[in-house]
This record gives C-alpha cells, sequence and structure tokens, in this order.
C-alpha cells in the first residue's frame, strides 16, 4: 500500500469544509518516520489545526487521538505505525478493497483520521463534506456526488443515517447505494436503523472498537483479520493484536491497567459488556457501568433502552441510574421523540422544529410501567432529540446530570 494520496486531484476541502492538506501531508510523514506525532482539533472558528506532540518512549508514534469523553475526561491515545497499518490493512480485506472515502465526520477523532490514514495508504483522495451547515442530507449528497473512484466507503453514526434515510431527496438514496460499505458506528445501532437500510439498498457494516483499538475492529460481530476477541468471567470484553495504540501518552498509571501483554498479544480491556457465541460473533451487551441497582435488583441500562426504543413515537433513549433516596439507584430515561405527530406539540424546541408535548410523554411512562414493571424508568425527560457530542455519541454525562437534577427536583 501506498501513502503517497493520488487518484481524485484538486481541490479536497470545498467551501465550508476543513482543509484537510496539511493534516494528510503531517500524517504521511509521520508514517514514514519522517515527523512528529500528529494530533489534530478544531479551533473556535471551525478551522482544522494540525498540532504536533512529544511522545516519550514510543518512537513510531503517527497519532494522538482524544477519546471522545462520553463517560469522563479524553485521554490521549497514542497510535503508532504497526497499530495503524495493521487496521488499514484489517479493514482493506474486510471490504474487499481498498477505494477513495468520504469524510463526513469530525476528522479530529478516530473515525476521522482512520478516513485520512486508509486514504494515505490506499493511495486515494478522500473528499470532505461542507460541514459549515452541520451534518445535512443535501450537503452529504452534494460530496458523495464528487466522488470519482469506483470503490467508495465511508463512515457514519446511526443518527447521520438515519437522517440519510429519511430524505426525501432520492439523489441521497441513491448516492447511498453507490458505497461498497458504510461503516456504522460510534453508538449501537437500533435494529429498525439497519432493517430499514438493507430494504433500502444501502450497504451497511456495523463496527465496534474506540481509539484504543485504531478504531472499528470487529465488523457485523466478527474481529478482523490479526484481531482478537475474548470475554473475561465477569462479562468484560477484551481486544487484542497488532490494532492495539500504545497506550494513553498522559495516564501512565491507568494505561498500566488498561493495556497488557499476554503470551505476545497486546491487549486492551475495554468498559463493555458483551457475549460471543457459539460461530464467534460478538454481541455488545452495555457498559460494564451501565448495571442499575434499584431497590436491590440489577438492572441492564442496555436492555431497558432496547425496550423503550421498541414504543412507537420514539426515536432514541438514553438510560441511566440516578441516586435515590429510596431505591439506592432510580432508572432514569432521556427519550427522544420521533417526528411531529400525534402528542407533539408545534414550538420552539432543540432544532428539530417541535417539542414533545407532557401529554404524549405521559402516556408512554404509563405504557412503560404497564408492560416493565420494575425495569420502567421513575423518571422520563423527553426531548426532541439526544444530546450528542461533536463525533456523533450521544453525550453520556450531559443526559445523566440533567436526569438527576430532575429526579432530584421531584
Amino acid at each position: 500500500m501506498s501513502t503517497e494520496p493520488t487518484g481524485a486531484q484538486g481541490n479536497t476541502a470545498p467551501s465550508g469544509a476543513p482543509n484537510i492538506e496539511p493534516a494528510l501531508k503531517a500524517l504521511a510523514a509521520a508514517l514514514h518516520g519522517e515527523g512528529p506525532a500528529v494530533e489534530l482539533s478544531v479551533d473556535q472558528d471551525g478551522r482544522l489545526v494540525v498540532g504536533h506532540v512529544e511522545t516519550p518512549g514510543c518512537d513510531d508514534a503517527v497519532a494522538v487521538v482524544r477519546t471522545s469523553g462520553s463517560t469522563g475526561t479524553p485521554k490521549a491515545t497514542v497510535l503508532t505505525v504497526e497499530s495503524l497499518a495493521a487496521s488499514s490493512m484489517a479493514t482493506a480485506l474486510a471490504l474487499k478493497g481498498e477505494g477513495q472515502w468520504l469524510l463526513a465526520l469530525p476528522v479530529q477523532y478516530v473515525a476521522g483520521i482512520q478516513v485520512l490514514v486508509r486514504s494515505l495508504f490506499a493511495g486515494t483522495r478522500p473528499w470532505v463534506m461542507d460541514v459549515s451547515g452541520g451534518f445535512t442530507p443535501e450537503a452529504f449528497t452534494a460530496a458523495a456526488l464528487e466522488l470519482t473512484d469506483k470503490i467508495r466507503f465511508t463512515s457514519l453514526v446511526p443518527t447521520q443515517l438515519q437522517r440519510l434515510l429519511d430524505a426525501p431527496s432520492p439523489d441521497t438514496l441513491a448516492v447511498l447505494r453507490r458505497f461498497n460499505a458504510i461503516l456504522l458506528g460510534g453508538a449501537p445501532a437500533p435494529a429498525s436503523l439497519l432493517a430499514a437500510a438493507k430494504n433500502a439498498g444501502v450497504r451497511v457494516v456495523t463496527t465496534y472498537g474506540s481509539a484504543e483499538s485504531s478504531g472499528g475492529c470487529v465488523y457485523n460481530g466478527f474481529p478482523l483479520e490479526g484481531v482478537s476477541v475474548r470475554v473475561e468471567a465477569d462479562g468484560r470484553i477484551l481486544l487484542g493484536g497488532d490494532t492495539i495504540a500504545a497506550g494513553y501518552l498522559e495516564a501512565p498509571d491507568e494505561a498500566s491497567a488498561t493495556f497488557f501483554e499476554e503470551d505476545g498479544v497486546r491487549w486492551y480491556r475495554t468498559s463493555d459488556l458483551g457475549s460471543i457465541d457459539d460461530d464467534g460473533r460478538l454481541t455488545v451487551l452495555g457498559r460494564a457501568d451501565d448495571v442499575i441497582i434499584t431497590g436491590g435488583i440489577k438492572v441492564s441500562a442496555a436492555h431497558v433502552q432496547e425496550e423503550l426504543e421498541k414504543s412507537d413515537g420514539v426515536a432514541a433513549a438514553f438510560v441511566a441510574g440516578v441516586p435515590s433516596a429510596e431505591w439506592g439507584q432510580a432508572v432514569a430515561a432521556y427519550v427522544a421523540l420521533a417526528g411531529e405527530g400525534p402528542g407533539l406539540d408545534a414550538g420552539p424546541a432543540k432544532g428539530d422544529g417541535y417539542a414533545p408535548s407532557r401529554d404524549h410523554a405521559a402516556a408512554l411512562e404509563q405504557e412503560w410501567h404497564r408492560t416493565l414493571g420494575i425495569l420502567a424508568p421513575k423518571t422520563v425527560l423527553a426531548a426532541s432529540s439526544l444530546l450528542m457530542l461533536p463525533n456523533g455519541k450521544p453525550d453520556r454525562l450531559a443526559m445523566a446530570a440533567e436526569l438527576n437534577a430532575l429526579h432530584q427536583g421531584k
């Protein structure tokens, strides 16, 4: 594989899109061992900033990537030539080829950086969508139409894919169908979304991984070539192989507990729980800290979330435990109601043009208490959408804080 981009020439940063040329050059130099490790960030004006980072004790570091911070302080993860090369090779094998990538995610996070790195290894030019107006089907469609390679890929989060499938323009669906694969990660994908994509003829590959594993390393439940997956006795998922990061730049003590070597294999201990079936398929069951102990009973937040999302009119849900004097912890839910329709009042909302009504939320609560019993949330905050981080992941900390304040105020 090459680390010099060729193929589609000309502007890779349309008006409103970050200029990725400096980032490509810096990453190419680091991959060749001719430059320091790169850390990408975005300034207050939305401009891409290419920083250089010293990585003591890691001479082959290529990139330093901050974790999303969805559950705490972001960590600076060090990715090496070996881990990125192994990831790119395994991705190409899984997708049955290398091609041109469309960058539709924030470039400073691992999914965005991987679009650049995979393009460098493939020798192709990535195209960047115009993000000046946020993520819109129109901007995505316009960018996708600029791709020139016959083999095309992009990475999305579930919220983005849902917006694209809901778009009224037939052009949007047409460009989605032209991708050889759309990698979908960052958050659990609802079964209804995957079914809708399949029915629309859109080729989706669900991914599981993190910055610590150089991005997604488990596709459709199965590990990539060279990746190992196992589940510990307590249900914790462990990822191993050459794609695993060198560690955390600013947290060496924590890194010693999170990363370890065993029989010549480097492992990363995730914060997720899972199971592996007889066919070797991994199912992610939720985060290890998602278990809510309420009234002495252990409740899976991921299971309750899944049940809530089955209700008509619920687009997405986030479930967490909040402190309760009576129960120890109480189940609480932040619920995004879908679309404008019965039970939804017109009026100001968080960006979607409507506000969920109290009557509709109350009806849902009654339904859940009837069907879920003790698993039903005791506090529900209904909104037009979940709170999200810039990388498209749910802002768990912010929603948990709002749920806690609402519950304590009752």
